[in-house]
């Protein structure tokens, strides 16, 4: 009969018993011997409440779940001879996209003889980055892939605007909005040079 390392539903070492003692053991406590560590010479078991220790797993799952950020990936499509109006449509919905913290995929896509004009596919990512350089960066710079030239931004690193709005919430609710440096007294607020 094999033999086992016993850890009690308290975390106590109950030492090394064999098997049918260590079931026999959690079956009188009314709970159940799950073995934890297999590889250990010998083996370790832990008697504890099954159901509730798969159950907390779970939990502690979920709740990492919660925690984790998901980034999507937007796209805008357009044209070398994209209109202004356009333009601006998309671009509108790139500067959202970014200061919600996604990332946008912008591509144009050549058709026929328009491939041979790449410059102004070129022409075109630069307008937008130049537009769009206060609420993201270049995570990629423009490449060709096929007859599709694509740039990726990614949202700047400082806090978007919706943070920074509920920050200065947060902060005028506690009563702690930053003020200027003090003015010296005696100079009745006038700065002498």
């Amino acid at each position: 009969m094999p033999q086992v390392r016993v850890i009690g539903d308290d975390g106590e070492q109950l030492g090394i018993m064999n098997t049918r003692e260590a079931v026999q053991l959690a079956r009188s406590k009314g709970l159940d011997l799950v073995e934890v560590a297999a590889t250990a010479d010998p083996p370790v078991c832990r008697i504890i409440d099954f159901g509730k220790f798969t159950y907390e797993q779970k939990k502690k799952a979920s709740e990492a779940k919660k925690k984790q950020v998901i980034i999507t990936v937007k796209e805008v499509k357009f044209r070398p001879g994209t209109d202004d109006h356009d333009y601006d449509f998309k671009m509108k919905h790139a500067r959202q996209w970014l200061g919600d913290g996604d990332k946008v995929k912008a591509t144009i896509f050549f058709r026929g003889r328009e491939i041979t004009h790449r410059e102004l596919g070129a022409e075109l990512l630069g307008r937008l980055e130049k537009d769009l350089v206060d609420v993201g960066e270049v995570e990629q710079r423009p490449k060709m892939e096929g007859n599709q030239m694509f740039l990726i931004f990614a949202p700047k690193r400082h806090k978007s605007p919706k943070q920074q709005q509920q920050q200065q919430e947060q902060a005028k609710t506690e009563g702690t909005v930053k003020q200027g440096p003090p003015v010296p007294s005696g100079t009745g607020g006038m700065v002498q040079s």
